[in-house]
């Protein structure tokens, strides 16, 4: 968690003031909790615009598998069309023709059918009458011209009748296997035009899906480009917001230097030695639980303390002797006790749920303050902050 003194002003007269240091706090407890807010709206803003511009390029992806897949789909699709057209075409054509053979069959049946009477009626007539047509033209005629003539056209009609039968039997026998041939084409076409349009139909349905899939896409695409963009310009804001407020930061972190120098004339060496209990280490620890959270950079930004867990109410000691120089709200940190331990140092005691100090000195193990879940926490736990000329440095290397 970041950190900065509710300190304003560069003079030791801000520790005897309680009007300015009520001032500075209500300053830092702005700023804080503005810095806290920007960063965590820019850390959701990252992570928006990484999924978003993930997003984007998986679905520009698909969109350029489909653009290939409908183009590859539509050429076969034109090509299946054309070929359909063609077979509808043929078909058609063998139909009419497969008609005017079927009617010209029947012509020619019927034309058969009249030749074979005819000469039927011929042979029959001859047959029952012993050859009356002679007899009849032997009567008739008033020469042996005209007999002769007579005979020669008997015969000759016979022969025309036998010819005439002869050639509509063969005429109809060529035109019914040239209908017969007509009608397998025909068969083939239509059972080719019926296998094309259903692979047309096919085609032209996966085109179709491919289309609206592709459309689905794109304005997908176009939703979450908009999104970026939205999140990309909230993202600047932001940043700038917050580089505006971090320069703010800044001078106050200068102004906690001097505000510990001041401090240092109030708080001498030898009385600090003087109130201090021996350690090794020189620090106590200030409540007894485990660190939940270590020192350093956590979800993006930098952690500048410790999380020591420990519950509600559990008193909470100095950590050495020193002067109190802040107590009060400030943003994220919640209730907030600071105390300046000469040469530099200083420690923070964050998320109280109530003070036990308002100010002056403190001497080491002295109870300051209460465990809570004041400002941005998650469960009741101290944040211990130690800082060497304003700057934040890692508790345990004090514990």
């Amino acid at each position: 968690m970041a950190w900065r003194l509710p300190l304003l002003l560069a003079s030791a007269a801000l520790v005897l003031v309680a009007p300015a240091a009520g001032d500075v706090t209500e300053r830092k407890k702005s700023v804080d909790a503005q810095i806290a807010a920007l960063e965590s709206k820019m850390a959701a803003a990252e992570a928006r615009e990484q999924k978003l511009t993930s997003d984007i390029e998986s679905v520009s992806g698909e969109i350029l598998t489909l653009e290939r897949e409908v183009g590859d789909v539509s050429q076969k699709l034109r090509a299946l069309e054309r070929d359909l057209e063609l077979h509808r075409r043929k078909l058609a054509r063998l139909q009419k023709l497969l008609e005017i053979q079927t009617a010209r069959l029947e012509y020619l049946r019927a034309q058969y059918r009249t030749a074979l009477e005819r000469l039927s009626r011929r042979l029959v007539g001859i047959y029952q009458h012993d050859t009356p047509d002679t007899i009849d033209v032997v009567m008739s005629s008033s020469s042996f011209s005209d007999i002769v003539d007579g005979l020669d056209l008997i015969r000759e009609i016979g022969r025309q009748d036998a010819h005439v039968s002869g050639q509509v039997k063969a005429a109809r026998d060529q035109l019914r296997l040239v209908r017969a041939r007509t009608a397998r084409t025909k068969e083939r076409v239509d059972a080719a035009t019926r296998v094309i349009a259903i692979r047309t139909a096919q085609q032209r349905a996966l085109h179709l899906r491919l289309v609206a899939r592709k459309s689905g896409l794109l304005r997908a695409r176009g939703f979450k480009q908009a999104s970026l963009e939205a999140v990309e310009k909230a993202h600047h804001g932001y940043e700038s917001e917050a580089h505006a407020l971090q320069a703010v930061s800044e001078k106050l972190a200068a102004q906690i230097r001097a505000a510990q120098a001041a401090a240092a004339q109030r708080f001498s060496p030898t009385a600090a030695a003087a109130t201090d209990a021996p350690s090794a280490s020189g620090f106590v620890w200030p409540v007894s639980g485990p660190v939940v959270s270590v020192f350093g950079w956590r979800w993006g930004r930098m952690h500048e303390g410790i999380d020591i867990a420990a519950g509600y109410g559990t008193p909470i000691r100095a950590a050495a002797s020193g002067g109190v120089v802040s107590t009060g709200w400030l943003g994220g940190y919640g209730n907030l006790v600071v105390i300046d331990h000469g040469g530099g140092l200083a420690t923070a005691y964050a998320h109280l749920s109530s003070f036990a100090t308002g100010g002056g000195s403190v001497s080491q193990g002295q109870v300051i303050g209460y465990v809570g879940c004041t400002g941005h926490c998650f469960g009741p736990h101290l944040h211990f902050e130690v800082r060497v000329n304003g700057a934040a440095v890692d508790p345990l290397g004090y514990l």
